[in-house]
C-alpha cells in the first residue's frame, strides 16, 4: 500500500512532535519556538500536530 501525500504530511508531523517534545525533555529546548517564535505560527504548529497524532492513531485502530 502507498502512501498518499496526506498521510507523509501527518507521519513527518507526529515525527517532528515527538523530536521536539524529546529536545525539552533532554536539553530544556523547544525547537518549534527556536523557529516560529512564540505566538500564531506555534500554536497552528502544536495544534496540526496534535491532529496528525489523532489521524495516525485513527489510521491504526480502523486497520482491526
Amino acid at each position: 500500500m502507498t502512501m498518499k501525500w496526506y498521510d507523509w504530511v501527518s507521519w513527518v508531523l507526529v515525527f517532528v512532535g515527538a523530536l521536539n517534545w524529546g529536545l525539552v525533555g533532554v536539553l530544556e529546548w523547544n525547537l518549534v519556538e527556536t523557529i516560529f517564535g512564540t505566538g500564531s505560527p506555534t500554536r497552528v504548529i502544536y495544534i496540526l500536530v496534535g491532529l496528525s497524532a489523532l489521524y495516525e492513531l485513527y489510521k491504526i485502530a480502523s486497520k482491526k
